[in-house]
């Protein structure tokens, strides 16, 4: 047989041979070697050993290297989503932490804080080192030793949640750094999943790469939530403790470190036990990191955990309104976040004597009011368990559950009346976990007073307030009238306080800043105004007589006419018919001009009633506006706010127009000092009377040079001799006209206006010394009726007074500064002598002839005759409202008597429509 070798011999019997040797040899053939697989039974080839073993291991190797590539590039893939949605750490070098906002009194005490969070900063070099301690003894032992992640703690916490049974919370293992990746910068709101953790993770290495470990740890002890609303352990030191953090021992240092793992089930007031078991092993912890030895310890444990309350600062009584505003425009200019979390340091005007003073005349003025118009209008409520004479047993738990109607003040209590005979009242005094019991007797004009409106019964719920001097309970309830003031420097413009209303637990809506009302009579001073600019004579004299426009007939609140009346009379009197006829002579253009000039309102229409007080306006704006006469005629504008500081200390924001500059050396004299204007009792009757050197206010006023001067941009919106014309007229106005009642017992220099508008709905009283401006107004939320013959002069007038008299007692006496060029003179007016100021150009006590250089009738423009409505209650509908500046159309009348329609009725003789807008 031939092989395919060429041979008789088979190929892999020569194989063997030469492994095994030749048997034609005659040599005895070895045995095969084992193990190489080679040969079979009988010398044949064998198969290779284990090769579906091998197989599968190559095929499991293969695999396994393939699923490590593709799970690479998966974990490849998910890490570099995780590392693009990573916000950067770049921002922590400069770490600045949400800080309060402080609000400084013009005494510069803290009247209020702004805070979303309530934190004080303190950097870590003034941490004390046991506070440091007690937090990383319970939270990251190892933070000091590892880069951000701890790899055992993670794997023993993982052992730990899966040994642990369903319902337990898991165990944390997150690192100090982590918990700040997630606080400052993942955000702590987020739900628990391995995502966020590993961002956490990866944060918290890049953290540690990019800060030291002690900005970390400042950066925690700033920013942890401790509790109670306090945030950092600056916050919580002074909360729990009512103390600074570098006051704190051992004991009350591991409470803080206690904190960070459950502020609310660690709370001492609510889980005292808990709270103190928790504080123990903390100090525990502390031993084993070597912070304090085991006999410190057992002395800290020893140690009660008492919490001192901490009482927040402000607001100050009586700011809330103040307060309030400075809030509302800091928010207006900065935002919400840097005025809540900015820490700005907020100087603001508010005198806290004042502020209270003018908080109580407002109440007691409202109650007094309320007292003689309201009535009593019954209980708050009923225990219908309570008879007559029952003891306090009975009646002191029934009385410890009855809610405080809203409105009611801190100095109040609520009582239950125990006899109805006798007055016999009990009340609750004292903490509400301590109260205890009181009783005394209602003063007999109140039991009198409620018994005139209906009868009184045993269990009735009674607000009352206890008489500082013993002498009984008196009788109180919420009054449903508002009122609203501001008082201002008239120089700066400052407002050293405000009130809103009532209460401002009972409504924070500020009538004094945000309720648009009728000025009534106190706007007319600003019409008398527009008249001097134009060069009108104190003395000059319009007609006070029946006046028609259409279907309207104003009138005067007498009902009755002088004839021809002097300016100075009329302003006094405060005749609205003399008035209307001065704003046809000069024009409602020119009166809406000079209004929004002062800034007292936007914009208002060219209507003659609008000349009588039918505008509106705030009490704020108005307090501005008779500044400015006040001030001779430069602008002042209303300001809460002294400067704004940013947490550096650096000024943000200071109010315009006036600044203080590096004194330059003078070049001319000084100014001279403002002398007094005479009074009217000076004798002589049309002579003038020569009144002292004295110049307006100057826009820089030369001082000497090693001093700094006060340098007043402010713009001049009138004339000084035109606001002392008005000035001189408005004294008068207090001393014997409408605002007497408001001057008395007051000898000072003042000056005022009343105001009463339409069916006595608002009532104000407007005046000023020469360094204080005060508004008051009295009114219902929703406009109506305060009663007839309720005018500002005797509602608004006595709080005026009682304010002044305060603000006044401490500060020196000073006049009204008279412009130099006036005359003073003193002269009969026909119903009285008067003293006047007249400009060079006016001859004291003369009426001159306003028609002998007229041209012909006012036009539309001058009077707005025909924009007016056909009658008062139209007004409101009226569209012929145009903005200050604007067009106006319609028949004209001259300075002494208006054109009458050919179609208007003639008004009766003593009736007619009172002025719209303005009464007294």
């Amino acid at each position: 047989m031939i092989f395919r070798n060429g041979s008789g011999r088979d190929g892999r019997l020569l194989v063997t041979s030469r492994i095994g040797g030749d048997a034609a040899d005659g040599a005895a053939p070895r045995p095969p070697r084992r193990g190489f697989g080679l040969t079979g039974p009988g010398g044949g080839p064998r198969r290779p050993r284990f090769r579906l073993v091998r197989r599968l291991l190559g095929g499991g190797a293969a695999v396994l290297l393939l699923g490590s590539l593709a799970g690479g590039m998966v974990a490849w893939t998910k890490y570099e989503q995780l590392v693009a949605d990573l916000p950067t750490v770049d921002g922590l070098r400069t770490y600045q932490p949400p800080v309060m906002s402080r609000l400084y009194s013009g005494d510069d005490r803290v009247m209020a804080e702004l805070a979303a969070e309530r934190r004080i900063f303190v950097p870590y070099s003034a941490i004390p080192a046991r506070v440091k301690n007690a937090v990383i003894a319970t939270e990251d032992q190892k933070f000091y030793t590892h880069g951000g992640v701890n790899p055992f703690a993670i794997l023993r916490a993982g052992l730990t949640d899966l040994t642990m049974s369903k319902g337990h919370r898991p165990i944390g293992a997150s690192t100090i750094t982590q918990q700040v990746a997630r606080i400052m910068l993942l955000g702590s709101k987020q739900t628990l999943s391995l995502e966020r953790k590993a961002k956490e993770a990866l944060l918290a290495i890049r953290i540690e790469q990019t800060l030291s470990k002690d900005k970390i740890l400042e950066i925690y002890l700033n920013e942890i939530y401790l509790g109670a609303g306090a945030y950092g352990v600056g916050a919580a030191a002074q909360t729990y403790f009512n103390k600074p953090l570098d006051q704190l021992d051992d004991a009350q240092a591991a409470f803080l470190g206690a904190l960070p793992k459950s502020p609310s089930n660690y709370n001492p007031y609510r889980f005292p036990d808990a709270a103190l078991a928790r504080r123990n092993l903390v100090l525990q912890q502390m031993v084993e990191i070597g912070a304090i030895t085991e006999e410190q310890a057992r002395l800290a444990q020893a140690e009660p955990l008492v919490p001192q309350a901490f009482t927040r600062p402000g607001p100050a009584p009586g700011s809330e309104w103040f307060g309030e505003e400075v809030r509302r425009q800091l928010i207006e200019r900065y935002g919400q976040d840097t005025t809540m979390q900015g820490g700005l340091l907020v100087h603001t005007s508010m005198d806290p004597h004042l502020q209270q003073v003018a908080t109580a005349a407002v109440r007691d003025g409202l109650m007094s009011y309320d007292h003689d118009h309201g009535g009593w209008r019954g209980p708050v409520a009923h225990l219908d368990e309570i008879a007559s004479g029952a003891d306090a047993g009975q009646w002191v738990p029934a009385l410890a559950h009855t809610a405080r109607p809203p409105g009611m003040l801190d100095s109040w209590r609520l009582g239950v009346l125990l006899s109805p005979a006798t007055g016999e009242i009990g009340w609750l005094e004292g903490p509400a976990a301590h109260a205890e019991p009181r009783s005394g007797r209602l003063l007999a004009r109140d039991m009198a007073w409620m018994r005139r409106w209906r009868a009184p019964r045993a269990g009735d719920v009674l607000m009352v307030e206890p008489q500082a001097d013993g002498g009984g309970v008196a009788l109180r309830q919420v009054p449903k009238v508002e009122g609203a003031l501001v008082t201002l420097d008239v120089r700066t413009g400052r407002v050293l306080a405000m009130v809103g209303g009532w209460s401002f637990g009972q409504s924070q809506f500020n009538r004094a800043t945000q309720a648009l009302r009728q000025p009534g009579s106190s706007f007319k001073p600003f019409v008398y105004l527009t008249a001097m600019e134009q060069g009108i004579s104190p003395s000059q004299k319009f007609d006070d007589s029946p006046v028609s426009y259409g279907t309207w007939h104003p009138n005067n609140y007498e009902k009755d006419f002088w004839g021809p009346t002097t300016l100075h009379d009329a302003l006094r009197e405060s005749r609205n018919l003399v008035t209307i006829r001065l704003a046809a002579h000069i024009g409602m253009k020119s009166v809406a001009n000079m209004a929004t000039s002062l800034q007292l309102v936007e914009s208002m229409p060219h209507v003659l009633p609008a000349a009588l007080g039918a505008v509106e306006t705030t009490v704020l704006r108005e307090a501005g506006a008779y500044a400015t006469i006040a001030a001779g005629g430069r602008l002042v504008t209303p300001t809460l706010i002294d400067n704004v500081q940013d947490r550096d200390g650096h000024v943000l924001w200071q109010p315009p127009g006036l600044a203080l500059q590096a004194a330059v050396p003078a070049t001319g004299t000084a100014a001279p000092v403002p002398a007094a204007m005479p009074q009217p009792a000076v004798a002589g009757s049309g002579a003038p009377v020569a009144a002292p050197a004295a110049v307006a206010s100057p826009a820089v006023a030369v001082v000497p040079a090693d001093g700094p001067v006060l340098v007043d941009t402010r713009p001049q919106v009138a004339s000084p001799d035109s606001a002392y014309q008005i000035v001189a007229m408005m004294r008068d106005v207090i001393l014997r006209g409408t605002g007497n009642r408001a001057g008395q017992g007051i000898d000072r220099p003042i000056a005022g206006k009343t105001g009463t508008s339409q069916n006595f709905n608002d009532a104000w009283f407007a005046g000023f010394s020469p360094d204080i401006v005060t508004i008051v107004w009295v009114g219902f939320d929703t406009p109506q009726t305060l009663g007839k013959n309720e005018t500002g002069g005797t509602i608004a007038g006595p709080i005026w007074n009682r304010v002044m008299k305060a603000v006044l007692a401490d500060r020196p006496r000073l006049d009204f500064p008279v412009p130099q060029g006036l005359t003073l003179a003193r002269y009969d007016t026909g119903m009285g002598m008067a003293v006047d100021a007249f400009k060079p150009d006016q001859v004291p006590g003369i009426s001159a002839d306003l028609n002998a250089n007229a041209t012909g009738a006012l036009t539309a423009e001058d009077t707005g005759a025909e924009t007016m409505p056909d009658s008062e209650s139209d007004m409101a509908a009226s569209p012929s409202a145009a903005p200050a500046g604007g067009p106006a159309s319609g028949p004209g009348g001259g300075p002494g008597q208006p054109a009458p329609s050919a179609a208007a009725p003639a008004a009766p003789a003593g009736g007619g429509d009172i002025g719209m807008g303005g009464l007294y």
